[in-house]
């Protein structure tokens, strides 16, 4: 531990020194600035804890980055270990040097980040107000190694939990968690860094966010925790609502679609979204601001069959087409999901990757047995590669072609 601390308070020093070389970022919490953009080529890193590696098996936080950008090639990388805290202290299974923390920092190096969204906090907020100032230092020498990389640093706050034990645990966790996120938040403004505060939107929402233990988000919260990076971004919603007036002697249309034909009760038109909507997966439930809605006023009274493409979409009444109907599936929520099976795939091998489980066999003290995979690992790098190539075609909308035609009786 003595060694530990001594090498945190050389980097530190070191750290701090060099990070004054670097362009130091306008002090700005996101959402009140402008909108964060994304350059050509340009490469995110995630890194923390749960949060980061639980996003592994859905993508939704790397598909609503990479989504919004469709014209520029970005590249990611998830660095996310359940449990870890800032001094790496989960990832202690190395047994040979370097050390686990001296690994991370390796790591990150390898990334070769442009931005790094950190989200830690969440393990050492369990230390109360007693931990805190080790929380602090350990936070700053992070951002400190990534100033020195000529990299911005996005921090995140921590999240509530819903249920830690008893209700008075629960409440003492999240007060703890609370306190945290402060925390992070003062760091952010006194480094100048952006901010995003993921604790109050998931305080405040009553909806089912959280898998069984309480603790971890499930496939609704990351669904959510997507529409509260784009808004904290200063990104618009990425639904659209292509309004129709359907009582005029030739329909008029409002939003991404034009009219194509309007004759014998029969509307087509075309739709082209200018970003994907987010995919639909397991428990979530569809929301408006982050899918295309369609809105029909003026039909008469009956049902309407909408097709897209040719292929039945969805039949309403009258009454619903004027509320408005969500496309929670089509083309372009298939080629969302699409893009996230991508994604998954390509952060499951570069997983394996860098954390392969016989670690110690290939890369540690008896690689003198299995050494011989490590060619293997780096090999995966192609496939990563093709992989990445994927995301890229499958991440631009397409031009639909929509009817809605009168349900004859």
């Amino acid at each position: 531990m003595l060694k530990i601390k001594l090498f945190l308070f050389a980097s530190g020093i070191i750290g701090t020194l060099l990070a004054g070389t670097c362009l130091d970022l306008p002090a700005q919490r996101l959402g009140s600035t402008a909108p964060l953009e994304f350059k050509q080529n340009e490469r995110i890193l995630f890194l923390g804890g749960s949060l980061f590696e639980n996003e592994l098996q859905d993508g939704y936080i790397e598909f609503t980055i990479s989504s919004r950008w469709p014209d520029k090639d970005l590249t990611f990388r998830n660095l996310g270990w359940t449990g870890d805290n800032v001094y790496a202290e989960a990832r202690s299974t190395f047994t040979t040097p370097p050390t686990a923390y001296q690994q991370l920092f390796q790591q990150i190096r390898s990334t070769a980040p442009n931005h790094v969204l950190i989200a830690y906090g969440g393990v050492e907020s369990q230390k109360g107000k007693a931990g805190l100032d080790e929380f602090t230092k350990g936070l700053e020498i992070i951002i400190d190694s990534i100033d020195v990389l000529g990299a911005q640093t996005i921090l995140l706050s921590t999240i509530p939990v819903k249920l830690a034990g008893s209700p008075e645990n629960t409440a003492v966790q999240n007060e703890n968690l609370k306190l945290y996120a402060g925390a992070i938040s003062s760091i952010a403004s006194k480094r100048k860094k952006k901010y995003v505060d993921l604790y109050t939107p998931l305080a405040q929402n009553t909806s089912d966010f959280y898998l069984d233990n309480g603790i971890h988000l499930n496939d609704a919260g990351y669904y959510y925790l997507a529409q509260v990076l784009e808004e904290a971004f200063g990104w618009s919603p990425r639904g659209s609502t292509v309004t129709i007036n359907a009582s005029r002697s030739t329909a008029a249309i409002s939003g991404p679609a034009k009219v194509i034909s309007d004759k014998d009760g029969k509307i087509a038109f075309s739709i082209e979204e200018s970003i994907l909507p987010l995919p639909v997966k397991g428990s979530v439930k569809p929301a408006a601001n982050a899918s295309t809605s369609v809105r029909v006023d003026g039909l008469k009274d009956g049902f309407y069959t909408l097709t897209e493409n040719g292929r039945q979409l969805v039949t309403a009444s009258a009454d619903d087409w004027a509320k408005g109907i969500v496309l929670d599936h089509g083309v372009s929520q298939e080629r969302a999901e699409r893009l996230c099976e991508y994604i998954v795939k390509k952060n499951e091998l570069f997983f394996q990757q860098y954390r392969p489980l016989n670690r110690t066999y290939i890369l540690g003290f008896r690689q003198y047995e299995q050494g011989r995979h490590e060619q293997g690992l780096k090999d995966m790098d192609f496939i990563i590669t093709w992989l990445e190539g994927q995301i890229n075609l499958h991440r631009k909308p397409t031009v639909k072609t929509y009817e809605l035609t009168p349900l004859k009786g």
